[in-house]
């Protein structure tokens, strides 16, 4: 009777419900691509640059870059359509010559900014509000006065919460050798959070620093107080068989594990609190604080899957993968609301040849460096907004024949900032690629 009641209540709050989703990175775009129609273009004109705004009667996803000799700015805009000479209504002016669109790929809409000088275009979206529908935002800035403005800006660091497993009286899993879990989960925390902070718009923090106890209740609000913007818990696996051997990657599952193995591991990681402290994750009861509650941790979820997909492609580099895809399970760890979490088995510490690398430090480096790879390759596509990592000039579409070097000098930007801004970790560019350029 509870959950029916719950049930009609969610339905009648469809309209708080959409508002949670727009909130929830990745789940609106999880119902299917619904083509967008731009509704209207207006233009008002600031002190530096220009803005022009995209009413849309949808969610769009878009691309923005600048091109020289002649200059002029590309917007694409995906699955989108617009009436027939809607662009002949934004007037010329001292910046803009002209503006033509056109349909690509028989869905996508591209709209080209012939412009009079070089400038720093910049879009972002924003969401209904009031009398207002979604808009999408491009302010095409002078170079000189883009500049003083970034100088003044202030971008935070991403923050990445790093949890070495077990500790103090509880020293995990133990191999042959008699090497403990909760004394290598800390190695590899400390040289994951020194390789994480020599990358320009990240910083990690420890929630264990030394070899002590902390409940799985503690560990989430230490994340929570660091305003973290993801969790990676680190632990070694075991098993009865010494032959069993590989890397696994592990999200929260809200509707069960998705293997046995992940039930199994659930349920040794969360015995730690049942031995030796209670964990409380209940929320409040109220209805509408739960069903936002639900949302978020939907998002999250997904969020997490996501990132667990990215470190664990650059694991295969590194070591075997015991699960070819990111397992779901009810790890009390990851249970914290808006901060996506993954719990990483680096390695089964039962096996005799693994026990031997997770003890080797140059193992240990490369785990370290693999998971910091997959990190900063997410940010760079999903960087949360105010971050450095989320901020850009402009993007630029890749050449033949270009080089990480030579964009970085013909934007005068730092190489390992653009690497850092893009994910990039080698100088593989494709042409048509569209990276975008860091804030300096």
């Amino acid at each position: 009777m509870i959950e029916t009641d719950r049930r009609k209540f969610l339905k009648s709050i469809a309209g708080l419900s959409g508002l949670a989703v727009s909130a929830v990175p990745g789940l609106a775009s999880a119902r299917g691509p619904v083509a967008a129609q731009v509704q209207d273009i207006r233009l008002s004109k600031n002190k530096n640059y220009i803005r022009l705004v995209f009413d849309l009667d949808g969610i769009a996803d878009h691309s923005l870059f600048a091109l020289q000799a002649p200059n002029r700015v590309v917007l694409d805009i995906k699955n989108t359509k617009m009436p027939h000479g809607m662009v002949d209504q934004v007037q010329a002016n001292s910046l803009i010559r002209s503006i033509r669109s056109g349909v690509r790929n028989d869905k996508d809409l591209r709209v080209v900014f012939d412009l009079s000088k070089d400038v720093s275009p910049r879009s972002f979206l924003l969401a209904p509000s009031g009398k207002s529908g979604h808009r999408l935002v491009i302010d095409l800035h002078n170079k000189k006065g883009r500049t003083a403005t970034i100088k003044k800006a202030s971008k935070r660091d991403v923050i990445i919460a790093i949890d070495a497993g077990h500790g103090g009286r509880d020293p995990g899993a133990t191999g042959r050798s008699g090497t403990h879990e909760k004394i290598i989960t800390l190695q590899i925390a400390k040289r994951l959070e020194k390789n994480i902070n020599q990358q320009r718009g990240m910083k990690a923090v420890l929630i264990r620093k030394n070899d002590r106890y902390m409940r799985l209740r503690d560990r989430i609000t230490k994340a929570r107080d660091y305003r973290a913007d993801m969790m990676i818990s680190l632990h070694a696996d075991s098993f009865p068989d010494p032959r069993a051997r590989g890397s696994s990657i592990y999200a929260l599952s809200v509707d069960g594990a998705s293997s046995e193995t992940a039930r199994m591991l659930a349920e040794k990681e969360n015995a730690a609190d049942i031995l030796f402290g209670d964990v409380n994750l209940a929320v409040d009861d109220q209805m509408v604080k739960e069903v936002l509650f639900d949302l978020s941790l939907t998002g999250t979820i997904e969020s997490s899957l996501d990132i667990g997909g990215e470190i664990l492609g650059q694991l295969k580099t590194v070591n075997r993968v015991h699960k070819k895809k990111v397992q779901q399970a009810g790890f009390a760890v990851l249970k914290a609301p808006n901060i996506p979490s993954v719990l990483l088995e680096t390695a089964f510490i039962s096996n005799p040849r693994e026990e031997k690398n997770l003890r080797s430090a140059s193992h240990q480096k490369k785990i370290a460096s693999a998971i910091t790879r997959g990190v900063s390759k997410y940010f760079s596509r999903k960087a949360p907004p105010g971050t450095w990592l989320a901020s850009s000039e402009c993007e630029y579409s890749v050449c033949d024949g270009d080089s990480v070097a030579a964009i970085a000098e013909k934007h005068q930007v730092n190489e390992s900032d653009l690497c850092a801004r893009n994910g990039l970790y080698a100088d593989n560019l494709l042409a048509g690629q569209v990276i975008k350029i860091p804030v300096s």
